[in-house]
């Protein structure tokens, strides 16, 4: 088979871009940021790719307009004041090539000085553009103070990671803001004149569109504040003032600045927050519209790189399906961000950037064992999502000439491509088999499916993965996965799913915070449950302290967590239940960060509890790990935490087939070693087993049917079988 497969290539390596594209069956080829098209890409494969910017790239406009450049805004570092005058230095702690305070009479109207001891703004200071500080007046001494102030990005983030990474000597590219007059006609008249200069290039590849996402560099070079969904660098004078006309109030730097959490996704999003997001996913999506019209009007297509300037235009988004592109393409960390992209809608084909990157950090001499590594991690990591939905197209990045002296990389990198093609003729179009319905319950809802938990990518944080494992596992289960909010459980959304999932660290977006505090919520989830309907929680569900309850729904969850604040009442439950059916496959779970002080209520099962060396009292002891709960008719799970392993994924597994009253789903399309998942495709009367490790790996299989049968797979192999008994194996 061929096709399916998008290179990198540049013009120094076109005659190695044809062998290359030959071997991997690859029909479209694309530039990298930092080198150019051959003359004749064409020639190498009907689809061509170019990169193209619409807001950064021509250094002569940026600098002859710096008034237009884009700002983000930015807190000072926290000073105390000794006397009732104190000096701040807004950049300070910034990279002095990216950061510069904007001091001109229409920004220092939205700076503002906190007294951050009380949390009320302070209105006595004056900015020195001179000494590049703001000197307060009348300050308390003793009280910490900060001052949120508008500057100018003059360099670009994403280039400055690649011209840092690579050494470049090149020029450096300041991001321009077209909410001004001037720069929106520029970039839609520099758009068209590209347009006619290209005739070769089928696909133009948007990196991406208006605004980077908040990426802010310290005096060192090195990543400052980094938040992959942050809306901060799409500010300024002008969008400010046209957001108070529309909506009638005004924001202020406050808003934006968020006591330094800088409305990070893990926070609780207020309403003034979330009416500013919204103001700019429809100014973004009407740009982007009219972009992409011209793009349509010279007979090309349009893609969207899933990040870099991509705020606004995020694909789950109410506006995305509105602004006419035909495909998106973005960086496949593993299964989670595989769902990302295959899940979405609104456009033609999604396609996925594999990892490794062809990079001089990676592709040195000496280093091919770990390129193979890492490409086949990545890709063990992935397919496990594609199984189930697949995507449309893979693809590479970087300097192909790099890869292209490992002649294992190449060669391994051309059975993943061919892979990657028999699972998209196996699976695209073919509903998989899906034993439950999940709802994902957090304050973002729909807006961030498939990204929860997440800062910048998918890159896992200590506090974070314990979680964001739930999703990993998720993604290549037998499980139809949705992802709602507060609002939908209001509406009723809960009666379509057979069980509801809660998890993250209290008071954070993921958990809900004082969304638990709502009764209307606290009634739909409880009559739900009663009714029959399961609840899956983890670490600190439904967690908001009051009347007494950190779990407010603790009478669900049968398990509360112990603030130091009702030591005075005794807990008696704390002898664990053995050989529960959620635990049948993994008894020995994998809790990954862990949750501290957790205790079963009266009635209750314990499943795991953790016990100190310290005491050997039969009551007040004792750290419930997991526990399982009856309610009315339903059936709830609570677990500390659940990192990312194939056992933890067939844990997470049980338990919803468990809380959801299907546990007889274990013995219908169902792998029993936990490193072997098992799909069934009903229209094309298909099973495939994948052995998702480097080793054989043997596994009893049922059918859908029921029948059992003893399988044995290589190392990565997938195991095609039919329902006339023949098999196919394809895989390492």
């Amino acid at each position: 088979m061929k096709g399916r497969v998008t290179i990198p290539t540049d013009e120094s390596f076109a005659e190695g871009t044809k062998k290359i594209a030959a071997l991997w069956g690859a029909d479209a080829v694309r530039d990298c940021d930092g080198t150019k098209l051959p003359a004749n890409a064409g020639e190498i494969a009907g689809k061509v790719y170019e990169t193209y910017f619409v807001t950064r790239g021509d250094v002569a406009w940026a600098k002859a307009h710096p008034e237009e450049l884009q700002h983000f805004f930015l807190m000072s570092e926290r000073k105390t004041a000794q006397a009732e005058t104190l000096a701040l230095f807004p950049a300070e702690g910034c990279f002095s090539e990216q950061v510069k305070p904007d001091y001109s009479a229409d920004a220092l109207r939205y700076w503002q000085v906190i007294d951050r001891t009380t949390g009320r703004e302070h209105t006595a200071w004056q900015a020195d553009e001179v000494k590049g500080c703001v000197v307060i007046r009348n300050a308390v001494p003793w009280h910490e103070y900060t001052v949120s102030f508008l500057a100018h990005n003059v360099w670009d983030s994403t280039q400055m990671y690649n011209y840092i990474t690579n050494g470049w000597n090149t020029e450096k590219h300041s991001p321009y803001d077209p909410r001004y007059p001037l720069t929106a006609r520029h970039i839609r008249d520099v758009l068209e004149g590209w347009l006619k200069t290209h005739p070769d290039v089928t696909v133009v590849r948007f990196t991406t569109f208006l605004y980077h996402f908040f990426l802010v560099f310290n005096e060192e070079g090195k990543e400052k504040i980094v938040d992959w969904f942050g809306y901060n660098a799409s500010v300024s004078p002008r969008a400010l003032d046209d957001f108070a006309k529309e909506y009638g109030y005004a924001l202020t730097a406050e808003d934006f600045v968020d006591e330094g959490y800088y409305n990070s996704p893990h926070r609780v999003p207020r309403q003034r927050f979330r009416d500013y997001m919204d103001f700019i996913m429809r100014y973004v999506a009407d740009t982007v519209k009219e972009l992409i019209s011209l793009v349509h009007a010279y007979g090309k297509e349009a893609m969207m790189f899933l990040g870099d300037s991509w705020i606004g235009t995020e694909p789950y988004g109410k506006y995305f399906a509105d602004i006419g592109l035909d495909a998106v393409v973005g960086s496949v960390g593993g299964g989670v961000t595989v769902r990302m992209l295959s899940d979405m809608g609104g456009v033609k084909y999604v396609e996925g950037r594999m990892l490794p990157y062809f990079f001089p950090d990676t592709f040195f001499a000496g280093n091919e064992h770990n390129a193979v590594a890492e490409l086949n991690k990545n890709w063990m990591t992935a397919r496990r999502a594609m199984m189930r939905a697949p995507l449309e197209r893979i693809g590479f990045g970087g300097y192909l000439s790099l890869a292209a002296a490992f002649p294992e990389f190449v060669k391994r990198a051309g059975e993943v491509c061919e892979e990657f093609r028999r699972i998209y003729v196996g699976v695209k179009g073919k509903q998989p088999f899906c034993a439950v319905k999940v709802a994902v319950l957090n304050c973002w809802g729909k807006l961030r499916s498939w990204q929860c938990f997440m800062t910048a990518h998918e890159l896992w944080y200590q506090q974070a993965y314990s979680y964001q494992g739930i999703l990993e596992a998720l993604s290549g289960l037998p499980a139809e996965v949705s992802f709602i909010d507060f609002d939908d459980v209001k509406a009723g959304a809960l009666d379509g799913f057979d069980a509801v999932l809660n998890a993250g660290d209290a008071y954070t977006a993921w958990s809900g915070g004082e969304m638990w505090l709502d009764e209307e919520v606290q009634e739909k989830v409880r009559a739900f449950v009663a009714r029959g309907g399961g609840f899956v929680g983890v670490g600190e569900p439904t967690a908001c302290a009051k009347q007494g309850r950190f779990f407010q729904l603790a009478d669900v969850l049968g398990v509360d967590e112990e603030k130091g604040l009702s030591l005075n009442t005794d807990k008696y439950n704390i002898a664990a239940e053995e050989g529960h059916f959620i635990f049948e496959d993994t008894p020995a779970p994998d809790f990954g960060e862990d949750k501290k002080n957790v205790y079963a209520l009266k009635g209750a099962k314990v499943l795991k509890i953790a016990f100190s060396d310290r005491f050997t009292r039969s009551v007040n002891v004792g750290e419930v790990k997991a526990a399982a709960n009856n309610y009315g008719n339903g059936r709830s799970f609570y677990i500390t935490g659940l990192p990312y392993s194939f056992a933890n994924a067939r844990l997470l597994y049980r338990a919803l087939l468990w809380v959801s009253g299907k546990e007889d789903f274990v013995r219908k399309n169902f792998s029993t070693n936990v490193a072997v998942d098992c799909h069934y495709y009903a229209a094309s009367g298909e099973y495939a087993l994948v052995n998702n490790t480097f080793e054989e790996q043997k596994t009893t299989f049922y059918g859908a049917a029921g029948a059992a049968r003893e399988v044995t797979l290589s190392p990565m192999q997938i195991m095609w079988l039919r329902a006339d008994g023949s098999e196919e194996a394809c895989g390492n």
